[in-house]
This record gives structure tokens, sequence and C-alpha cells, in this order.
């Protein structure tokens, strides 16, 4: 009996009751969805869903940002179909000075 304390009278129980919880008819039905980590199919695919806006945002920006690099422009924003004309730069040749 190393469990019982003599000032308070108290047995600390060794084992679980043997019934079960009390789970009401009329109560929640609820289950636990399965998750990774913490993290569940629906929380993953919101946050992918919001990752990949945001990077679709980025990239719009970063290939406007960098159009005036000629590199840029003849590799990527020329083959634009129908915007691509705009950005067709042709240097007069008054400007050449050779």
């Amino acid at each position: 009996m190393g469990d019982y304390h003599p000032s308070t009278g108290i047995v600390h129980p060794r084992a679980r009751p043997s019934y079960s919880t009390y789970k009401s008819p009329y109560g929640p039905k609820y289950a636990i969805a399965p998750n990774v980590g913490g993290w569940t199919l629906r929380s993953a695919t919101k946050l992918g869903m919001t990752l990949g806006a945001f990077g679709g945002v980025a990239g719009f920006f970063a290939l406007f940002f960098f159009s005036d690099i000629p590199r840029v422009r003849r590799d990527i924003m020329i083959k634009i179909p129908i915007i691509g004309d705009h950005f067709v730069k042709e240097v007069p040749p008054s400007d050449n000075p050779f």
C-alpha cells in the first residue's frame, strides 16, 4: 500500500475504471479528422491554394517588372499571344552610331 497517504486517507486508483464514458445519443456526433502533423487534407488544400495565389501574383509582378531587360523581352514577352507586339522595341536608324 505504497499509494496510501495517511494524512488524507486517499488511495490513488491503480487502473482505469472498467466502464466507458457516457455518450449521449442526443449529443453531437463527431470524429477526429485524419491528419499528418496536425495538418488535415482540408487545411493543407486551403494553404496550398493561398500559396499558389500569392506565387502567381509574385510571378506576374516579376515578369512585368523585368520586362524591360532585353533578354526577357525577346525570349518571353514577345511570345505572349495578344500583347506581344507591345514589347517589340525597334531602334530607329538615326540612333545607330555605326
